[in-house]
């Protein structure tokens, strides 16, 4: 069975501000000491997941770079043999490589609660504009938009792991058949209690071999189709940018609607309407 590790920083033991999961501008000389220490245990959390599918018998292996610029991984502390994609703009983002034929299972490592849960550290669903994202009336986070477009493939998710409030949203919003790894408990948007780093990456490890082990009997997540979904920006301005895309209806102040016909059409209008909507305040 092939495996897809799809790796998100904000999620990771450790972690719990927004300076430790900012890279170093591009092409700047500015390196943050913090932001370097959370990528290697972004890296090593991402490599524990790898051993455990491999030790459930996965033949196949890549590791997807899903944060911000898609460039923070440490390839020499993954395992031997394992791929891995880095850089942004990949066609499937986040789940880059669920596409290629023989894929099983998807695994999430280092995610978060989606915008607006309460102790979620960083919550956030995509950029910091967002408030909120619907499909057919229920919010989601990264977590529900990437299982869907994995469900367009064929490709159910089977482990996740990261914050106490991601987890409870993911198996709220997926089902029990997600095996899930708290890292650390949430006590605000900038505050957590983190596990010791080797005892959640020991955790992560025997977690991913559970699900994978058990992923011939997962279902691909999906929903009604065609499916009306909403997004809802920090900004009316936002919204205004975005009322202008063709297809799209502004719902309220800050609201805009349009529906799909599959999860792939859903994604990649989501994915234009939150570039769409990155525009200036200052008039």
């Amino acid at each position: 069975m092939k495996v897809v590790i799809s790796v998100d920083m904000e999620g990771v033991c450790g972690v719990s501000s927004w300076v430790q999961v900012s890279p170093p501008e591009f092409g700047g000389l500015v390196s943050s000491a913090e932001y370097e220490r959370a990528r290697e245990r972004m890296t090593l959390e991402a490599a524990a997941a790898a051993h455990g599918a491999l030790d459930a018998g996965a033949t196949d292996v890549l590791v997807n770079d899903s944060h911000d610029t898609m460039r923070n991984l440490i390839p020499e502390l993954l395992p031997g043999g394992v791929r891995f994609t880095s850089g942004n703009d990949k066609p499937l983002s986040m789940v880059q490589g669920v596409q290629e034929p023989g894929v099983g299972a998807l695994l999430y490592v280092g995610y978060h609660a989606r915008a607006g849960s309460m102790r979620g550290p960083l919550a956030h669903t995509w950029n910091g504009f967002i408030r909120d994202v619907r499909v057919n009336g229920s919010s989601t986070g990264e977590y529900g938009l990437n299982a869907l477009l994995a469900g367009h493939y064929g490709v159910p998710v089977v482990f996740a792991c990261g914050d106490d409030v991601a987890m409870a949203e993911i198996t709220s919003e997926l089902g029990p058949q997600v095996v899930t790894v708290a890292v650390k408990e949430g006590l605000s948007s900038f505050a957590a209690a983190h596990l010791h780093p080797r005892e959640a990456q020991r955790r992560i490890r025997e977690g991913a071999e559970q699900a994978v082990r058990s992923a011939p009997d997962a279902a691909p997540y999906s929903a009604v189709w065609p499916a009306a979904a909403q997004l809802s920006f920090n900004h009316q301005a936002r919204a205004d940018a975005c009322e202008r895309v063709p297809g799209i209806t502004r719902v309220d102040a800050v609201t805009v609607g349009w529906s799909s016909p599959d999860a792939f059409h859903l994604f990649q209008t989501f994915r234009m309407l939150a570039k769409v909507g990155e525009v200036r305040l200052d008039g």
